[in-house]
């Protein structure tokens, strides 16, 4: 499963009163054996602040430097060596040709020209090219399938339980990211999306398109600094982008632009800049307004308060305790997206019978492994969880509002999966990434929420307010 216990811990945490401590049997210090401390010391300086920065600034640099120029060049000159060889070879076995000097002519320039691309300098490149990184994940999941027999229980359960450890620390970390501050939230975002830009790319100069990444990486950025900043002047990004775009591909490139160079560009930053750029404008909308579960969060808060008046003066007003009604709209749109992929999961796995390609072909050819069933289970869970938030927010009429609210979100998140498995299945991926190990990249953990930004921002912005004018 994909984003399985995104929110597990978070949602024990923030939507009911649930308290672990009176589950774990209490252990004293000196109990704790040495092996064990050193265990934790090791864990928990791998995930020190220290340890992310490093690991986030040479997966950048890997994918920048995979999707520059030296990269393009060394990816045609395969491509063309690759062409000429099955041009060779067909020349070698097609009977269908019967001009000799024809065939002698076309032998004569094969070789001479993969001679040539043969002596010409490689360009430097790191080991785990886009190509390179596609035949290596193919490679290993081919030797996995292969060795599934011989892997032992014990290991594949723990393969399991460090997914679903890595998947519960994720949730944490997005529950507090999402409650952080506008600045934090849209920097971290900002970050994030530079990442997903730059794999998107990679993926598409696998498949011998080259776009213009630079200005679209520009302008994805620019999307989100601007609703944070600038949020009346947030929907002109796209077309001024675009239009920066074609400048130039009509001054600096010395041939003439492809449809395809052009159309992934103006893709790249709509899909991944434009879009998910909502999530920033939702989380402004609205001041803090008290729901069913204040009583519990008033602790927390009022402990955030005493340490925020500790801060610097020169920090903004929204960086401390910035807890809008728009954080709390986003945490339970992301709960019930989270797992309403956790439960078509396992409602596929236990009653799929139907596969989704017999309803849309092209959909199943997507995403073979999908079913009808799946789809409603994940519509249930994400209904029940929008009818749950619904009512700790206090909707009018929230258990209908909240479930309809919950559906749409989850089909939503099932048309932002099938996207990025069709553009990974056009490009020959397995995944976009492996930034976090067992759960692919930056991209493969964020498809599900990218069309459903503007839907909430709609919701946020025009719906409740609607639904509100009813009962006052």
């Amino acid at each position: 499963m994909r984003t399985s216990f995104l929110f597990l811990l978070a949602t024990l945490v923030c939507a009911s009163s649930f308290t672990a401590v009176r589950y774990i049997t209490p252990v004293r210090s000196h109990q704790i054996s040495k092996h064990t401390r050193t265990s934790l010391n090791s864990k928990a300086h791998r995930y020190s602040p220290r340890r992310i920065s490093s690991k986030y600034s040479s997966y950048l640099t890997r994918l920048w430097t995979e999707t520059s120029i030296g990269s393009r060049k060394s990816l045609t000159r395969k491509k063309l060596v690759k062409s000429c060889k099955i041009l060779e070879k067909l020349l070698d076995t097609d009977v269908e040709f019967r001009d000799e000097e024809l065939v002698l002519a076309l032998r004569e320039t094969l070789v001479t020209t993969l001679k040539s691309l043969e002596d010409q300098p490689q360009v430097a490149s790191p080991p785990s090219s886009s190509s390179q990184t596609s035949a290596a994940v193919t490679a290993s999941s081919t030797s996995l399938t292969s060795s599934t027999s011989s892997t032992s229980p014990t290991k594949q359960k723990k393969k399991g339980s460090r997914s679903v450890l890595r998947g519960v620390l994720m949730g944490v970390a997005v529950a507090v990211w999402v409650f952080s501050g506008n600045y934090i939230f849209t920097s971290l975002f900002t970050l994030m999306v530079l990442l997903g830009q730059l794999e998107y790319y990679r993926g598409v100069m696998s498949t011998g398109v080259y776009p213009a990444r630079k200005i679209s990486v520009l302008g994805s950025c620019a999307m989100f600094l601007t609703a944070l900043y600038f949020p009346s002047l947030h929907q002109l990004c796209l077309p001024a982008f675009s239009t920066l775009s074609m400048v130039w591909f009509l001054t600096a490139k010395r041939n003439a632009s492809s449809i395809s160079e052009i159309a992934t560009t103006f893709l790249g930053m709509f899909y991944i800049g434009y879009l998910p750029s909502f999530w920033v404008s939702v989380r402004m909308l609205g001041v803090r307004e008290h729901t069913r579960l204040a009583p519990i969060a008033a602790p927390i808060l009022s402990l955030l308060g005493r340490k925020a008046t500790s801060l610097p003066g020169w920090l903004p007003a929204a960086f401390p305790l910035p807890i809008t009604q728009g954080a709390i709209f986003t945490f339970w749109c992301w709960l019930a997206i989270a797992f309403s992929d956790v439960g078509a999961y396992f409602s596929g796995r236990k009653y799929g019978k139907t596969k989704l390609g017999e309803i849309s072909k092209a959909a199943g050819e997507t995403s073979p492994n999908k079913t009808v069933e799946g789809v409603i289970g994940g519509c249930l869970v994400s209904g029940g969880l929008g009818m749950l938030g619904a009512w700790v927010m206090k909707w009018p009429f929230w258990y209908l509002s909240g479930s309809v609210h919950g559906v749409i979100l989850a089909l939503l998140g099932l048309v932002g999966d099938l996207t990025a498995s069709m553009l990974k299945r056009d490009a020959g991926l397995k995944d976009f990434g492996d930034l976090i190990p067992e759960h692919g990249g930056v991209l493969d953990r964020v498809d599900s929420f990218i069309f459903s930004a503007p839907y909430a921002w709609f919701v946020m912005k025009f719906v409740l307010p609607w639904l509100k004018s009813f009962v006052m």
